[in-house]
Parts: C-alpha cells; sequence; structure tokens
C-alpha cells in the first residue's frame, strides 16, 4: 500500500491543499497520472465544484483529477484508477455514499494492490478501520460504521487539546478517552493540522511541524514527532 492521509486540506490564510503540495508532489511522482477523486463528503456545495477546486491544486503539480461522480460505473472507474483520492467534509455522508456505490471492497483491494491514495479529514478518517473517531455530526445513517479498514488503527484529524475559557463541554480528548475505554484494543491517533502520514506496506512517517497524540486503553498517553518511530501502530 501508499499512502497520504493528512489531518486537514488548508490552514488558515493559505491557499487551498497548499501545505501539504510538496508531500502530494513527491508522493504521486513525475509522471503525469489521472486521479479518480470521491467528493461524497461535500453537502453543501456541488460536486462539480468539489472536483474543480481539487483539479486546480492537482493541476499545478502535472496531475489530471475526475471525479467518480462523472462515471455511470463508479466501480469499474475505482478498478482503472491510476490513484484514488478522498476529500474532507462529513464523514457520515461520505460512508454512506460508499456503502450505497458498494466502493469500500473494491478501493481497499486497489489500494491493497498498489495504487496511490490520498485523503484529508473525511478521507483519513475512512482509511481507518471505522468512522468512530470522525469529529462530524451524523447527519445521515452511514448504513455501516465499518469504513476502509486499510491501516489497523484511528485516526482523530484536526486534533485540538486545548479547552476553552468558560467551555463547559467535554475536550476532544475526553472524547477519545471515550473511544477506547470501549474499543481497548485499538490505537487512536489525534493528528493535529498541518500534519500527514505517508504509510506504505510496513512504514509509516509522520510529517509536518507538529506533534501527535497516542491514545489505547491501559497506555500512558504519547506525544510523538516526525523523528519518532510509529511503526507499531502498523502492528494488527
Amino acid at each position: 500500500m501508499n499512502l497520504l492521509l493528512l489531518s486537514n486540506s488548508s490552514n488558515p490564510g493559505e491557499a487551498y491543499l497548499e501545505y501539504p503540495q510538496k508531500e502530494i508532489k513527491a508522493f504521486l511522482g513525475n509522471k503525469p497520472l489521472t486521479a479518480i477523486f470521491i467528493p461524497y463528503a461535500a453537502v453543501t456545495f456541488s460536486y462539480d465544484v468539489y472536483e474543480a477546486k481539487v483539479e486546480d491544486v492537482f493541476s499545478k503539480i502535472g496531475h489530471k483529477v475526475r471525479s467518480i461522480h462523472h462515471f455511470d460505473d463508479p466501480i469499474a472507474a475505482i478498478e482503472g484508477a491510476e490513484a484514488i483520492i478522498i476529500g474532507g467534509g462529513n464523514t457520515w455522508r461520505l460512508v454512506q455514499q460508499l456503502h450505497l456505490h458498494k466502493l469500500m471492497d473494491v478501493i481497499r483491494q486497489k489500494v491493497s494492490l498498489g495504487t496511490p491514495y490520498i485523503g484529508w479529514s473525511a478521507g483519513s478518517n475512512v482509511a481507518c478501520p471505522s468512522l468512530k473517531t470522525s469529529n462530524d455530526m451524523p447527519i445521515v445513517d452511514p448504513i455501516s460504521f465499518e469504513t476502509l479498514n486499510l491501516i489497523p488503527f484511528q485516526i482523530n484529524p484536526h486534533f485540538l487539546d486545548i479547552h476553552p475559557a468558560g467551555f463547559g463541554g467535554e475536550t476532544r480528548e475526553d472524547r477519545i478517552m471515550e473511544f477506547i475505554e470501549l474499543n481497548p484494543d485499538t490505537f487512536v491517533v489525534g493528528l493535529r493540522e498541518s500534519s500527514l502520514f505517508h504509510i506504505t506496506d510496513n512504514t509509516i512517517e509522520l510529517k509536518g511541524p507538529k506533534t501527535a497524540r497516542i491514545f489505547k486503553k491501559g497506555l500512558n498517553i504519547k506525544e510523538l514527532g516526525c523523528e519518532d518511530d510509529f511503526s507499531f501502530l502498523l502492528n494488527k
């Protein structure tokens, strides 16, 4: 497998996908290819708008993007894909649509054979075994909580560990502690913004200026940075 999993698409004051653009270019290489883009996480804007936004970025680094909603046979589109991209938005809606279009198994098989996969936010969530560490509201029935299971651990994208003054609700860390209490065998990575994982079959590398926060039932919470070994996350 060859995965690039981003916490977020944009940082304040930056253009769309600006911070990871060099990593994406290195990941895909110099040979021009056409990636199949899956825009199903979009809710308040159209798939055409989403496709154009992503295509504008990828064209600058020498690659083409075509959204899966243009294909009469989305399964065949995935089977013929040179790369697969899944964008952010609402994870529940994304998972629902992937199940409705019967794409979970075909994407999993295609990526397991080496097709490059890029995801950000919800697109990183669905690379995990389930959507249970999403930050999003359950605005639709996802049909199943099971996702692509490309990696054996969970990611919580956009991770924040602050508790704003005057805020009386649960923090992100509180929510993750609830998850590991009921899912004690699963690691969760709080992936902060401007951070990403590059994962191959046997290696995992954190890239970006921030540390990641690691949770698992029965273990002390860890803060690990780019220089640290994350290979334990790939053990099933």
